[in-house]
């Protein structure tokens, strides 16, 4: 049996959670998520709690059984506090501000970078060294943070580049200085 898939999720009291025709809807203070019961997964609700129990012990069901546990959670999770991830810049001349809800990024090439954020997610800018990804989807906070690094991802010499915060980057020697004889 799926350790995480066994364990209840509490439903707090400001969120509903309804199913019709396989599809779960969370609504909480911070907006609305959706998503489809997979096949093999039924669910029960009682007080103020939601388990979910799968039909067959076939490998696919057994992933969906802990998958979809977790999945609930996060969305409950994303409608009452919302996700937050944090990037920094490294490097000279590299530099993150708002137009408007739109982040404008320098990042040392020919050309500055003017990233427009998918519906639902909101770009916060602490520092021009520091900049934030936040929202109620896990899964898509996650993508944009990662869709925001790959535009300069931190290199293995001098650390340049967008990382997240806390993040460590492995460093390199770099060349050597003698010449072999």
């Amino acid at each position: 049996m799926s350790r995480i898939g066994k364990k209840p999720v509490s439903i707090p009291k400001e969120v509903q959670v309804s199913v019709s025709s396989r599809t779960i809807v969370v609504k909480g203070p911070k907006g609305e998520l959706q998503f489809n019961l997979p096949e093999g997964i039924s669910y029960e609700m009682k007080d103020g709690t939601m388990t979910f129990a799968r039909s067959s012990e076939e490998k696919h069901v057994r992933a969906l059984h802990g998958l979809t546990r977790a999945l609930l959670a996060s969305m409950i999770d994303g409608v009452t506090k919302g996700f937050t991830k944090t990037l920094d810049i490294e490097g000279v001349g590299y530099k993150a501000e708002m137009r408007g809800k739109n982040l404008y990024l320098v990042l040392g090439y020919s050309h500055p970078i003017l990233f427009i954020p998918p519906p639902g997610i909101t770009l916060s800018v602490a520092s021009p060294t520091q900049f934030s990804v936040s929202g109620i989807d896990k899964q898509l906070v996650g993508e944009v943070a990662a869709k925001l690094r790959s535009l300069r991802p931190p290199e293995p010499y001098k650390g340049k580049g967008i990382r997240y915060q806390g993040e460590y980057i492995v460093r390199k020697a770099g060349k050597s200085g003698g010449k072999g004889k």
